[in-house]
């Protein structure tokens, strides 16, 4: 529409024009001080107070899951010695805690405990005190007995507990109720750290009406909130990003209003969910488990676990918060000293 095909009464805009002076309403109340951000003249009260969001925020790298390939990504880390450098790189740098899965010589998902030793042990000596969790998947006959194994080891301070029902890409992947309330509790009573894992807002019901409402968990739990890979609750735009995630963190509250949420920065999502979540005062997951793609919009591959972590904790100092050391990682997630859960 141009400037002559409008109904604007241009007669009248002149003559109100001139009426106004030209000058806006103003009446400055508070003179001397116009504005200020802060405070009020009239009252003594503070009108902006600062936010409640800590200063530090976990940042955990999950190294590599149970089956994406080098189709996928060329650059997945897949054996013993890739997921072991990957996982150091990234404690040098700073990450908070580490996630891990291990693979075997197919490529595929393994719980060979020697190969998560061969991680575990390094990582350890290296970092005195940081948190090593990790998913023991039981999907083939006998993998439930060396499960139940590498609990009793304590190799890991924590351990998942997918309260999933869904389609993963192609895959149906469904934990049996059994067998997440018998999994959780052998986890509790080895001392480790049972961390619930849900992809969908029914998985958050799950957990509720199996493990809390069956009083196996308290309030306080660490939940693993994963969406935006396929099959999970899904994030093909920025709303239902944002509004996605609101979603399944309230309903994480209505079940444990003390949980400590991790958001992982999974599928198309990548790196913007796990901005979403900070800005949120959620701590956060990153890594070449849960994504292939650095950005939502490109086809932009990531190159190496470090440059996920790295391109998260820049993303955290530019909002002026920390990550949060391993040490504090255990404070903020009650995770027990490693001398107490392997005594």
């Amino acid at each position: 529409m141009g400037l002559n095909d409008n109904t604007v009464h241009w007669d009248r805009v002149e003559k109100g024009v001139e009426r106004a002076d030209g000058r806006l309403i103003w009446r400055p109340y508070g003179f001397p001080e116009i504005i200020d951000p802060s405070r009020s003249y009239f009252h003594e009260g503070e009108i902006q107070p600062k936010w409640d969001v800590s200063d530090k925020i976990v940042v955990q790298s999950a190294i590599t899951g149970a089956f994406y390939t080098r189709n996928a990504n060329p650059n997945q880390p897949i054996t013993t010695e890739e997921i072991l450098k990957d996982a150091q790189e990234c404690a040098r740098a700073g990450a908070s805690a580490i996630h891990l899965h291990m693979r075997g010589d197919n490529g595929y998902n393994t719980l060979d405990r020697d190969r998560f030793k061969a991680v575990v042990n390094p990582l350890r000596e290296e970092f005195p005190g940081i948190s090593v969790d990790g998913c023991y998947v039981t999907a083939l006959q006998g993998e439930w007995d060396e499960m139940k194994i590498a609990i009793k080891e304590n190799i890991l301070d924590g351990v998942p507990v997918n309260t999933a029902v869904l389609y993963n890409g192609d895959a149906l992947f469904a934990k049996p109720a059994p067998l997440m309330i018998e999994k959780t509790r052998l986890i509790l009573e080895a001392g480790a750290a049972p961390i619930v894992a849900v992809y969908t807002d029914a998985d958050v019901n799950n957990a509720e009406r199996f493990l809390f409402r069956s009083g196996l968990l308290g309030p306080g739990q660490v939940w693993c909130v994963l969406p935006s890979i396929p099959g999970a609750s899904p994030m093909e735009n920025p709303h239902q990003m944002f509004t996605g995630l609101l979603r399944m963190v309230e309903l994480v509250r209505d079940v444990d209003p003390e949980a400590k949420i991790f958001v992982c920065a999974a599928g198309r999502a990548s790196v913007f969910l796990a901005t979403a979540a900070a800005l949120l005062g959620l701590h956060i997951r990153v890594g070449m488990e849960d994504t292939v793609w650095k950005y939502p919009h490109k086809d932009e591959k990531l190159t190496s676990n470090l440059e996920a972590f790295l391109q998260i904790k820049q993303i955290v100092e530019a909002l002026g918060r920390q990550v949060a050391t391993p040490t504090e990682y255990r404070e903020i997630m009650g995770v027990k000293p490693l001398e107490q859960a392997t005594s």
